[in-house]
């Protein structure tokens, strides 16, 4: 074992302070190792995960078949270019498109996927079509193509201009889309989901316009998918959850069981647009993403964890509205499958830390949202005590953030 795994939190803190760039916001725990949805720090203390991997653990730390797919993989071919085949590649894209459509162009990253679809909206039809739609409180990536696709003023601050071509519409807001769109316009690009926003969830009538309107005025329709991908909302993409065909589908986070990957799916017609030349991803579906992704499609598959989603789903919303019941001072809960908000009436940062105090790991986006992305294969036992857990602590920081009425003498 490498002597570094031996430092102690406070050391890892340490070292990160004197040669790691402080451009994240840490907790000063070392985490150094995990199974399913629990993990351990360098102390030996178990954690709860209600956020494994900031959504990229879907089937929690360290799944069995991704492990061993890397393990062998990795003995034989690390990584070559894309200018050879490689048959996981391949096979990859093959069992993606049959539980979705089209072709596959593979990168790294949620960021990546987007730059790719940004690129093939402007290369696909009409030359003079540039602009692209897109939705405030949406989160894109942080690229500057994506940022620049992203409608959240406090992602650009100090990073003007932006890049020219993007366009913002309310979320939910099917007339003001409609308004947004000109003879310049060639997409519409719309997480069916809005994560890093706060969990808001598109209605049934705003994506089923969005996708009349793409075919009104021969737009490509692009669903970000980069959260609700791969599992999360209890089918395999978001797109059929609310029974809307995109052109364009962007995955990321859970698309490789943990492992980096990402991965943009077009429509055989629309794919055709990106020649070689055009794009391209040196590490983008390398042999360890590979066969990590397909390890991923068959863990879900062979253990029928689209039905394990739905029912841990159905669990955490009965557990959701019994904290909304207990604690007045939720605003809102917000759910699809297993993305979960709950928004406070009062900034919810400290909700995290006296979670992590209390064993649990969540994440509080938007100041006052706390988001949840439970692995889809969190057993039932863990999801009572870290419900019991949150809901304790949410109704402690209630109870604390009410000023008591000052009496009048």
């Amino acid at each position: 074992m490498p002597e570094d795994t031996a430092l102690s939190s406070s050391q890892t803190v340490e070292l990160f302070e004197q040669y790691v760039i402080g451009n994240y916001r840490r907790f000063p725990v070392n985490l150094v190792r995990g199974e399913g949805s629990q993990i351990w720090d360098s102390e030996g203390r178990e954690y709860l995960d209600f956020f494994p991997g900031w959504g990229c653990n879907l089937l929690g730390h360290c799944p069995p078949r991704v492990v061993r797919a890397v393990q062998e993989q990795v003995a034989e071919l690390i990584h070559v270019p894309n200018t050879w085949h490689m048959h996981s590649q391949g096979r990859w894209a093959q069992m993606l498109s049959e539980r979705a459509f089209g072709k596959a162009f593979f990168c790294n990253s949620g960021a990546e996927a987007n730059e790719a679809a940004i690129k093939l909206a402007r290369i696909h039809g009409d030359p003079e079509r540039y602009k692209i739609l897109t939705f405030q409180g949406g989160f894109h990536g942080r690229t500057f193509g994506a940022l620049a696709a992203t409608a959240q003023p406090a992602h650009h601050a100090g990073l003007g201009p932006m890049l020219a071509g993007f366009s913002y519409a309310p979320f939910n807001d099917l007339e003001a889309a409609r308004s947004a769109i000109d003879e310049q316009t060639a997409a519409i690009m719309v997480e069916p989901v809005q994560g890093e926003g706060g969990v808001h969830v598109g209605t049934s009538e705003f994506l089923h316009g969005l996708r009349q309107l793409a075919d009104e005025h021969n737009l490509l329709l692009i669903f970000d998918e980069v959260q609700t991908g791969c599992g999360r909302t209890g089918k395999w993409f978001g797109y059929q959850y609310f029974d809307v065909q995109p052109d364009v589908l962007t995955l990321a986070k859970s698309l490789c069981g943990g492992v980096a990957g990402g991965a943009l799916l077009a429509s055989d017609a629309v794919a055709s647009s990106l020649v070689p030349g055009k794009h391209a991803s040196t590490f983008g579906g390398n042999p360890l993403a590979a066969v990590a992704g397909i390890a991923m499609l068959e863990t879900i598959q062979r253990e029928d964890l689209l039905t394990r989603a739905e029912s841990n789903a159905q669990q955490f919303r009965n557990a959701l509205q019994h904290l909304k019941q207990r604690c007045d001072h939720i605003r809102e809960i917000r759910q699809v499958g297993l993305m979960i908000g709950i928004e406070m009436e009062f900034e919810a940062t400290q909700i995290v830390q006296a979670c992590l105090e209390a064993g649990l790991l969540i994440n509080c986006t938007q100041g006052n949202v706390l988001r949840l992305l439970p692995a889809m294969n969190i057993e039932p036992e863990q999801i009572e005590r870290g419900m019991r857990i949150l809901s304790d602590v949410v109704c402690e920081a209630a109870d604390k953030s009410v000023e008591p009425e000052r009496t009048v003498s």
